[in-house]
């Protein structure tokens, strides 16, 4: 049993897929912190006030696909751990793409009785990386949720001045340059 309580989103338009999935990964981790969307507006939001320590997505969803999610996560985090469990990744093209696209793994969910055999393996891979950077992990999942409040606070201002509002924006970009800066130092590792 993983002792660290992990923090996961689960992308998952099926709740009763969604509800197996949540126990399962319960039979693996002690009190994890699971949230559950269906869509990708709702993911991005999720990634940036609840900054998860795990990504577990459908592929076929409702308004996107899996890649969508795969996409915006890695375009966020290059180093979040992102796991498939679908039941459309039965093409080995596709399931190739995903991989290569920044997957970290795939799960069928013919395999869903079973699934907590299957995601022990890639959860304890993930927390001994973790462990080792785990001190970081929490500074910048902290800076992150800062400055994405900073950024609602700023954007929740009004101001009749202009000199305000040409101040406001030098702070806006100033932040996005942070970001910018912090994606090019992850693109470099």
């Amino acid at each position: 049993m993983i002792k660290i309580p992990l923090r996961i989103v689960l992308v998952e338009d099926y709740q009763i897929d969604a509800d197996l999935i949540t126990r399962h990964i319960k039979k693996v981790v002690t009190n994890p912190t699971i949230k559950v969307t269906d869509n990708l507006a709702d993911f991005k939001e999720l990634l940036t006030s609840f900054v998860p320590d795990i990504v577990l997505s459908d592929y076929n969803l409702p308004t996107c696909t899996g890649l969508d999610i795969l996409e915006y996560t890695k375009e966020n985090d290059k180093n979040l751990p992102f796991i498939f469990i679908t039941g459309t990744l039965e093409d080995e093209e596709l399931a190739a793409n995903t991989i290569l696209s920044g997957a970290d793994g795939f799960i069928l969910k013919k395999h869903l009785p079973n699934l907590h055999e299957k995601i022990r393996p890639l959860f304890k891979k993930f927390v001994f990386n973790m462990n080792k950077q785990e001190a970081l992990r929490e500074q910048i999942r902290r800076n992150k949720m800062t400055v994405n409040r900073i950024k609602r606070y700023l954007d929740n201002l009004r101001s009749d001045s202009t000199e305000q509002q040409e101040n406001l924006q030098k702070i806006r970009e100033n932040i996005d340059s942070l970001q910018d800066d912090k994606h090019a130092n992850d693109l470099k590792e």
